[in-house]
């Protein structure tokens, strides 16, 4: 426990370090707005209209204003001071206060959530989760947050990502297989702070949440499309991004497609 709020407090750190530039950094590139895209309309596919979300990891709010502005009721936490800072001047910003919450809470306490629902919806994107090693205990955390019915959507890094495994082909062995050995974590980098991540396979969440939810849908994410951290690609070579768009978008569901890529979607939805 003592070293699962050590990291906390050090990916707290490293984010808030990163909030003031998080928007600047990644708001105009092409590949992370694709994720967005692809993210939000794996959800509202599923999610009814009016719904009320919990969003973990919140960042700096481009997911809750996106679903505010749609209609949702948004309860946005993170862990990072940082960030809900951010958060709370765009939501006065965009005037949408009535419509989005927040509260500093981590996704590793949520028995201390004050707002606790219960929710349509408990959503968490870009690999927020693959921030604990403990993603077990925050799974067994979520059936008394959610509605009769209700859903879980998160973004996670699995262990096997088909386009870091071609780095093995530039001889660049570490990068490739780092996602294998990550059982005691692996060293992420944020803004002068490093801290512990882990990644986590489809079918340890299935398996953590069987008891009490079906699978709704699960997609790969960045299969075919490179990972955002390939930096211009989409710029420097836009009809092959194109190309690879079209065919992540016919593949995105079906396996292996929907194991291998850079993340994975998958949706849940509590037994009645």
């Amino acid at each position: 426990m003592t070293e699962t709020i050590h990291n906390e407090q050090l990916a707290g750190a490293a984010f808030s370090n990163q909030s003031a530039v998080f928007d600047d950094l990644y708001s105009g590139d092409t590949i992370i707005a694709y994720k967005r895209q692809r993210v939000r309309s794996h959800v509202l596919q599923y999610l009814k209209p009016g719904g009320s979300i919990l969003e973990l990891n919140s960042g700096t709010g481009e997911d809750a204003l996106f679903f505010a502005q749609n209609g949702f009721k948004v309860h946005a936490t993170d862990i990072s001071e940082g960030m809900q800072s951010q958060l709370r001047h765009k939501v006065q910003s965009a005037g949408m206060a009535g419509n989005i919450t927040n509260e500093l809470c981590s996704f590793n306490h949520l028995e201390q959530l004050k707002e606790r629902g219960p929710y349509d919806l408990i959503f968490s994107n870009f690999a927020g989760l693959n921030c604990t090693g403990e993603l077990d205990k925050v799974l067994a955390s979520f059936t008394p947050l959610l509605k009769p019915g209700g859903m879980v959507t998160l973004v996670v890094l699995p262990k096997f990502c088909l386009w870091e495994m071609l780095l093995v082909f530039k001889g660049k062995f570490r990068t490739a297989f780092r996602r294998f050995f990550s059982a005691k974590g692996r060293k992420a980098h944020v803004e002068g702070v490093y801290f512990a991540c882990w990644y986590y396979p489809p079918s340890y969440i299935k398996k953590h949440l069987k008891e009490e939810f079906d699978l709704l849908g699960m997609e790969g994410l960045c299969t075919i499309v490179p990972p955002s951290y390939m930096e211009g690609f989409a710029e420097k070579h836009s009809g092959l991004y194109r190309f690879l768009v079209r065919w992540e978008e016919k593949l995105k569901a079906t396996w292996p497609w929907n194991l291998i890529g850079d993340y994975y979607i998958i949706s849940l939805k509590k037994k009645a």
